[in-house]
């Protein structure tokens, strides 16, 4: 089910993301975070505090793996991918903050196999809004949302640390 682009609070989806993930990950043993930068690495870092896995907390970033690269140029604000623990063999809870075309979930599936081979990749999105071009499913959403064409969701943090969603006006 939608939600209209009227009703967002971040806090109360950032919840129910985090009783989906905590669910998920019920028995497993080798669970970690990783969030790709920048408003899926603030849900990492509180997913993963949340969940008592700060020793299992990385970060990516996936500037130079998106397959627009070359279109886009390289993004102003590059942040350096940071995994301190052995992907082998883990489950991995990909975090970002809004899932909308896949690109940026498939090139930090290819970041992550940088890294190690994880046995499962599992992805947590605060906000699936749709429109895939690659064949990439959530396996966690804190909402399924619809935009008008033209707009986009952005995540904010604030000085707090609280969060919030921002409906921008894409510049075309």
């Amino acid at each position: 089910m939608s939600k209209t682009s009227d009703d967002f609070d971040a806090e109360a989806l950032y919840r129910t993301l985090l009783g989906q993930v905590r669910d998920g990950l019920a028995g497993v043993g080798d669970a970690a975070i990783v969030g790709i930068h920048s408003g899926g690495a603030w849900l990492a870092e509180r997913l993963a505090r949340d969940l008592d896995l700060n020793g299992r907390l990385g970060f990516i970033d996936v500037s130079f793996y998106r397959d627009d690269y070359a279109k886009k140029g390289l993004h102003p604000d590059v942040k350096p991918t940071h995994i301190p623990f052995n992907v082998d063999g883990a489950t991995i809870v990909l975090v970002d903050d809004v899932l909308f075309t896949g690109r940026t979930t498939r090139a930090a599936i290819n970041v992550l196999f940088d890294y190690g081979r994880p046995q499962r990749i599992v992805l947590a999105a605060l906000v699936d809004r749709g429109g895939r071009e690659l064949p990439v499913a959530a396996d966690f959403a804190g909402a399924r949302v619809t935009l008008k064409p033209g707009q986009s969701l952005a995540l904010l943090k604030n000085a707090d640390g609280q969060l919030s969603l921002t409906i921008e006006e894409d510049n075309v």
